[in-house]
């Protein structure tokens, strides 16, 4: 191997695995070898160690550092321990290094902490090297150059060394424009950190109340301390930069604050109207009573600036929407079109009241994309306004993709002109898939319509088919179902003669993992290996086949995991107690990748480290603030008696504001309880008293009951919760896009649920029979507060476009019978219901008596939706045949009660077992395929016949 052809090395490397891949097999397509061969998980990994252990004994340092950048680029880099970082050569030509740091700090976001800090390490040591000889204690290694190398691994400096920076480089460095693009990503710097940054270029001869410097300042502008005698004009410059401190790494309450400085600055010997559009995004911490104060024209002229600002509350969005429409009195396309993020604050009422044509041009406008954001309520008030003008199916191909899986099963039976490329970008329910495949006939590999491929389809591909769409499949798991899953699992298992790839292990349901029984997680190669899927290792594997070598890789992709069980954290916890130590051993980096999982130590561990916070010099370990608040009291004595909870305090507490006396919470300054009151309100573990306390607290701040607007209800979110009858009896709630707001919270009395739908009803001017889907849809679980007779009364066409949403509500079983009934009058008989509609019922279905029950097909039971099979009355589920009950999926068997479980006989028991287990229950030659044939034949509500397939 020579230098003159530097990708040699590599070539050779991949033609060898290829050639263990192929096994003697000729390869005569090598790009598309190759392209396979780097999609295989772990080929980079091994790639890299072997570039890293042979290349630099046989090429220049260049080309060598030219292959490991193109290896790390395209790879997940979770090989890149510290451990490996240690073979990193200690000695490069500039060139070389500068090549190999610039692909470093482009990893730096994919890289833990204790990576990030062996990286700096590694290039400090090198950095230093020739100024060893010229430099003693009192000055510094550090040049402008070595901080255009760091780039974002500046933030590793200790401040020590920052303060013995030359003047002379420090100018130097931020003298250049590239130094601002380096600043502005230093989202994990610390205020000590950016304090001694600040002080250097202060020092060095820059004007800090420049405009032009303060431009060049990057993140250090979140950390601003210079406010003495500081003019208006200064505080906007800072204010605008200050926009991308959303960015930073914690340190929120602390930029909060300064915000709410230079906003006073700014506003001085001027109104909040004259200088609304320049404030920037400090507009945010605007409380509601300032909110409230600006004129309509003030709003009006300023909507280029506010429809920027991201991290509105939905309170604030409701003020300011509702200034800016009542300035331009009609609703129009245009008007909307300028509101960017504040069309949230819409009524649904004034979108059905719209024009439909100009509905039209806002789904299909650039306001498109903000249109996801909206409450299920107000999307349902515009495809029913739509839908109602004829226009539908012109407008159908326009709908965002995630606002059309709001149209209903009989919405999409009316429509016609679908087509493949329009479904690409199209969020769809599983109802939707199955009648938009068997009505148009579009092939499973179409956007989301994946969603909808049957066990029958997998078992009736013919093995080279069902191998070459394979890919297919692994790339849209996350689509899939369990009970897909389980079906393409069964088939791999057949048809192929290679081990079962890693996604399957999807299969490992309850603990059970029949394909993994003597697997392992050894190393990185296999994290590299499974990919996303770790998330679903179940807790017995984590506890006894996961190496802790394999456990300091899988840290990352673990912190990316949506819905881990309260027992697969458990060990993840004890697994992190085992490869770090106890936390009075940690160190800043090791807590820091350990993040989230910091909720999992007990209080006496959390104790440890909040004392290690608190004693520590390390600046660092002050990142970890809000992480450790829960111990907050504990080491503040004066935090107790009745010292009130401060704006600071309660922002970085978030969760941890639960440890507030309700003394403590009654003493709260009116004003910082109405800067925070939505803070307070997102806070899920106050107990009853203490949300009584920030009620009476709401009530002193707002005067009366019957006073309240609106957003001031909206924005009390669980506070609401304690409400009484009587008090929510005194309240206006004629709008749904309040109801909307109060159904979302958990834990409504019935009394209190029946107290908010009267106070709907009267104040609106409603009765039941008048309701219209959007109101259906925006009262949500309220609705679990009508009586037989009420819901009966609901119209058959507005309960038909709301039912896919009623199927998400946890009502009591005499409710969902009553809804079940309601269902017949859309869909027919239950005898008739095929699984598109089952999958839209959802938790209707809970509803069905013993013989309705028992009458499904066997190969429908995979489609009642999980939350349905647990709402079944035991002595209704015991009903279910054993093969039923075993055709019920790894997913549904799962769902099972322990009640329901206590109800059953023997062979029931092991029929559900099975289930648990992925078993493969049937054949296609076995299985009755009435249940497909019934998928196009269903009747619609008008009584017309389900159009047939394509």
């Amino acid at each position: 191997v020579t230098a003159q052809n530097k990708h040699c090395i590599i070539q050779v490397v991949l033609l060898t695995l290829c050639c263990l891949q192929e096994m003697g097999n000729i390869i005569l397509d090598w790009d598309k070898t190759r392209e396979r061969i780097f999609q295989s998980p772990g080929v980079n990994r091994t790639l890299f160690l072997i570039t890293l252990d042979k290349c630099f004994l046989v090429l220049s340092a260049l080309d060598c550092v030219d292959i490991l950048s193109q290896v790390l680029r395209v790879s997940a880099v979770n090989y890149l321990q510290p451990d490996v970082i240690g073979s990193l050569p200690s000695i490069l030509l500039e060139d070389a290094f500068r090549n190999l740091s610039t692909v470093f700090k482009d990893l730096y976001d994919k890289t833990s902490a204790n990576t990030q800090r062996a990286l700096y390490v590694w290039m400090k040591q090198i950095l230093q090297k020739p100024y060893n000889t010229k430099f003693n204690e009192s000055t510094s290694w550090v040049s402008a150059e070595s901080l255009w190398i760091l780039g974002r691994y500046m933030v590793h400096l200790p401040l020590e060394e920052i303060l013995k920076i030359s003047l002379g480089e420090i100018r130097l460095f931020i003298s250049y424009d590239n130094a601002t693009k380096q600043l502005d990503t230093v989202y994990d710097i610390t205020p000590e950190l950016a304090q001694g940054f600040l002080e250097r270029i202060n020092s060095s001869g820059f004007d800090m109340r420049n405009t032009s410097t303060i431009y060049r300042l990057g993140l250090l502008v979140c950390f601003y301390d210079d406010m003495e005698q500081m003019d208006a004009a200064v505080a906007r410059a800072l204010l605008h930069q200050m926009i991308k401190c959303n960015q930073l790494r914690g340190f929120q309450a602390e930029v909060q604050k300064l915000k709410s400085q230079l906003l006073d600055i700014a506003m001085q010997n001027q109104t909040l109207n004259d200088i609304l559009g320049s404030l920037s995004d400090a507009v945010v911490g605007l409380t509601s009573s300032q909110l409230e104060s600006l004129s309509s024209e003030a709003v009006h002229n300023a909507i280029a600036t506010l429809n920027q600002v991201s991290g509105w509350t939905k309170s604030q969005v409701m003020i300011l929407s509702s200034k800016y429409l009542s300035h331009e009195k009609v609703l129009s396309f245009y008007n909307v079109s300028q509101m960017g993020a504040l069309v949230t604050g819409i009524s649904t009422q004034s979108f059905y009241s719209m024009n439909p044509k100009e509905l039209s041009h806002i789904i299909r406008g650039t306001t498109s994309q903000y249109l996801s954001d909206l409450s299920p309520a107000q999307q349902q008030g515009i495809l029913r306004k739509i839908a109602a003008s004829g226009d539908f199916s012109s407008s159908l191909k326009d709908i965002p993709g995630a606002f059309f899986k709001e149209i209903s099963l009989p919405g999409l039976w009316k429509q016609t002109g679908y087509n493949s490329s329009m479904m690409k970008e199209k969020e769809l329910r599983r109802s939707q898939v199955k009648i938009i495949i068997l009505n148009f006939a579009f092939p499973i590999s179409t956007g989301q319509l994946v969603k909808g491929v049957t066990c029958q389809h997998i078992e009736s591909m013919g093995t080279d088919i069902f191998l070459n769409t394979f890919k297919f499949f692994e790339m849209n798991l996350h689509l899939l179902s369990p009970y897909q899953v389980n079906c393409l699992a069964w088939k791999f298992w057949k048809v192929s003669n290679v081990s079962m790839p890693p996604f399957l292990l999807l299969l490992c349901q309850q603990g059970k993992c029949f394909l993994f029984q003597n697997g392992s997680v050894a190393d990185e190669y296999d994290v590299d290996l499974l990919g996303n899927l770790i998330c679903h290792l179940p807790p017995a594997f984590l506890h006894g086949r996961m190496s802790l070598k394999a456990m300091a890789t899988a840290l990352h992709p673990f912190k990316l995991c949506q819905q881990l069980s309260h027992e697969q954290k458990t060990e993840i916890k004890y697994k992190l107690l085992e490869l770090y130590g106890f936390p009075n051993n940690w160190t800043a980096e090791t807590t820091l990748d350990v993040g989230p999982f910091i909720a999992l130590l007990s209080k006496g561990e959390l104790n440890i480290l909040a004392e290690k916070v608190f004693n520590s010099q390390s600046v660092t370990f002050l990142n970890l603030y809000i992480a450790l608040i829960s111990c907050y009291l504990t080491f503040f004595p004066d935090c107790l008696g009745t010292r009130a909870p401060s704006s600071d305090e309660i922002i970085k507490l978030a969760e941890a504001n639960v440890f507030w006396s309700v003394q403590e919470l009654k003493c709260m300054d009116t004003g910082t309880f109405d800067k925070n009151v939505e803070l307070l309100g997102a806070v899920s573990g106050f107990n009853s008293s203490q949300l009584i306390a920030l009620k009476e607290k709401a009530k002193q701040v707002w005067g009366s009951l019957p006073d309240w607007k609106s957003y001031h209800i909206v924005s009390l979110g669980r506070i609401a919760l304690a409400l009484t009858e009587h008090e929510i009896e005194e309240l206006d709630l004629h709008s749904i896009d309040t109801i909307s707001v109060l159904s979302q919270q958990t834990g409504w009395t019935l009394t209190q649920a029946r107290s908010i739908l009267q106070g709907f009803l009267e104040d609106s001017g409603q009765t039941i029979s008048t309701l219209k889907s959007f109101d259906l849809v925006g009262l949500g679980a309220i609705l679990c507060a009508l009586n037989s007779t009420e819901i009966m009364s609901i119209r058959t066409a507005e309960f038909s476009a709301a039912v896919a949403r009623i199927g998400l509500l946890f009502c009591s079983t005499p409710v969902l019978r009553q809804f079940k009934k309601m269902t017949e009058s859309v869909f027919g008989t239950p005898t008739s219901w095929n699984s598109s509609i089952l999958q839209e019922i959802g938790t209707i279905a809970g509803g069905l008596n013993e013989d309705e029950l028992k009458a499904f097909d066997k190969n429908l039971m995979p489609y009642f939706q999980p939350v349905a099979i647990r709402l079944i009355p035991p002595e209704i589920f015991q009903a279910l045949s054993p093969e039923q009950i075993a055709n019920l999926g790894p997913e549904n068997a799962a769902m099972v009660t322990r009640s329901q479980h206590e109800h059953l006989n023997t062979s029931q028991l092991q029929s559900l077992q099975l289930a648990l287990d992925g078993a493969r229950t049937s054949t296609p030659e076995t299985q009755n395929t009435a249940s497909t044939t019934q998928e196009a034949q269903t009747a619609a509500p008008s009584g017309e016949s389900l159009p047939s397939p394509a």
